[in-house]
């Protein structure tokens, strides 16, 4: 359990939080300027806030009140910045079992072998930073805190200097990370999607304080917690897989919902997330008939968010979980649609994304 209390004013910014951080995967989502880096530098002890307390399973990292701040090397804190900022003149073995020389005498540590198999980079050992992609600096960079035996991994916006293939080569590795790995990790992001496939817990932060905190199927299915902007709202469901179809499409179940699914890499009853975009949900108040849509979530409507520009954000409950719908407030009028009236919800099959799908935390990950 990590333990966060932080207060520090600036010129036009004033950070005030409070939260706590159970194991597993802990992302800090948010917009530019929310504070998540600032919380982060604070934990590691980088940056000195002016008040505050973070304690990590009960050890006290600092407590200002008391006159107690251990210095960053003390902490036991793995660190993976935006970019991986390795060592130029040593090797990728070199890069790596640098990382050891800051874990604690005692301290049970990684086998090196292991973690260079999970993130694939043993052809990589003998090569040299400057002939690495982003992608592989970054896995590289995963290693090398892994092996310094921390007790909490700090990942600051790791994806946000990669292009989106690299994104998509490095994401798994940090599902692989929080599903295999008993390490806690805090994880800073503005990316919804990078929300939906990692995290266990969210904390939403909005101008320095905490607006929301929850699952990530809770907070993304909340149509009040937008900080990214409405184009990036999507709901979060859990879904098992059931089969592949010959034709190419996977079909999934969600709380006795199917979903037809463009073919997903996966074994068959694999445990999932899938992210369905508000702004590709139609509604109908009818049970569509004659539509080459495939999936169709009868449900009730819960809440109508008005915007200030014609639209509105339509959250939906049904079997297979929350559901957000981006309409304009015309089609809602016209509908007659309010909350307890009964609706369902049109999907295409082929507008959700292959990164939008992905494996569930294991039911062994902590937390």
């Amino acid at each position: 359990m990590l333990s966060v209390e932080l207060r520090q004013q600036r010129a036009g910014f004033a950070l005030d939080i409070s939260f706590e951080a159970p194991a597993g995967v802990t992302v800090l989502f948010g917009g530019s300027g929310a504070g998540k880096t600032t919380v982060v530098n604070a934990v590691a002890g980088l940056e000195r806030p002016e008040t505050g307390r973070v304690a990590l399973n009960g050890r006290v990292l600092f407590d200002l009140e008391r006159g107690i701040w251990l210095a960053p090397h003390r902490r036991r804190i793995g660190y993976i910045f935006q970019e991986g900022r390795l060592f130029p003149h040593l090797t990728v073995r070199q890069n790596l079992l640098f990382g050891r020389w800051f874990a604690p005498k005692g301290a049970a540590r990684e086998d090196l072998e292991r973690i260079v198999a999970m993130l694939g980079i043993g052809p990589l050992m003998a090569r040299h930073p400057g002939s690495l992609s982003g992608g592989e600096k970054q896995r590289v960079a995963i290693g090398r805190a892994l092996l310094s035996s921390p007790d909490l991994i700090l990942a600051d916006e790791p994806l946000a200097a990669l292009d989106d293939p690299r994104k998509e080569e490095i994401l798994p590795y940090f599902e692989r990370l929080r599903d295999e790995v008993k390490i806690p990790m805090l994880y800073v992001s503005h990316a919804a999607t990078e929300v939906a496939r990692l995290a266990t817990t969210v904390v939403v932060l909005k101008d320095g304080k905490v607006q929301r905190q929850g699952s990530a199927a809770e907070v993304l299915g909340d149509a009040s917690v937008m900080p990214t902007g409405v184009r990036a709202a999507g709901a979060l469901l859990q879904a098992r897989l059931l089969r592949h179809h010959t034709d190419g499409l996977s079909e999934l179940e969600a709380g006795g919902i199917s979903l037809f699914l463009p073919q997903v890499m996966q074994q068959v009853g694999s445990q999932l997330r899938v992210r369905i975009l508000a702004q590709d949900v139609i509604l109908s108040r009818q049970k569509p008939e004659g539509l080459s849509a495939l999936n169709i979530l009868p449900g009730e409507i819960e809440q109508i968010r008005g915007g200030t520009g014609p639209g509105a954000m339509v959250t939906l409950k049904t079997d297979a979980g929350r559901v957000l719908a981006r309409i304009t407030r015309r089609s809602a009028q016209a509908l007659e649609l309010a909350p307890g009236v009964s609706c369902y919800a049109v999907v295409k099959s082929v507008a959700i994304a292959r990164s939008d799908v992905s494996g569930e935390a294991r039911s062994d990950t902590p937390g």
